[in-house]
């Protein structure tokens, strides 16, 4: 890979009602947003690391891009509209050319390591998956060597079972890899 890798972080405003509102639901939306404000603060101190380019992709778009709650040194780019697919597409089809990694910002056991695998699997796949168990998936990242093609994410099954076999459904004639299976953090028994 010659161009430097970029890992991209979504992130929400840390409001109280408005992320992590499933969690919210059973430990209450204040604590929520507080166990996300903080969990994604420890994240990316874990996540900073010279093999790759460390990036935030925000929610709410212009609030998000210039909020004092994450770092100021951190290159910040707005998510845009629609489902977690269109988000994850129109980052993969709009960052400069090279291999991009996405992750989210509730997953308590990630670290550099998982993500220098997920790089390397680029080496030899179109494409990397790191699977949750729930079956949706902690990572997706494209080694973006041609445009990620039309189908991308299309009818996948959000917030589902489903929704890594049909992410990887969308990506037909492409080599998909996969890497460590983590978990990420939706409801309080999800909680470290």
């Amino acid at each position: 890979m010659s161009r430097r890798p970029r890992l991209v972080v979504m992130v929400k405003e840390p409001r109280p009602g408005r992320v992590k509102t499933r969690l919210g639901r059973e430990i209450g939306m204040v604590d929520a947003a507080w166990w996300f404000r903080h969990q994604v603060g420890a994240l990316l101190r874990r996540l900073e690391d010279p093999r790759w380019q460390l990036v935030l992709a925000v929610s709410p778009d212009r609030a998000g891009l210039t909020s004092r709650v994450w770092p100021a040194h951190l290159p910040r780019v707005a998510q845009g509209g629609g489902d977690l697919g269109d988000r994850m597409g129109r980052l993969l089809r709009g960052l400069p050319p090279g291999p991009v990694c996405i992750v989210g910002g509730d997953i308590p056991g990630l670290g550099a390591a998982h993500v220098a695998r997920a790089f390397k699997g680029l080496g030899d796949h179109d494409a990397v998956f790191g699977p949750a168990p729930d079956g949706g998936f902690w990572l997706v990242g494209m080694r973006r060597s041609a445009p990620p093609p039309a189908t991308l994410f299309r009818g996948v099954r959000w917030s589902t079972p489903h929704a890594l076999a049909d992410s990887i459904a969308s990506l037909p004639g492409l080599r998909i890899g996969q890497v460590d299976t983590l978990r990420d953090v939706d409801t309080a028994a999800d909680l470290p």
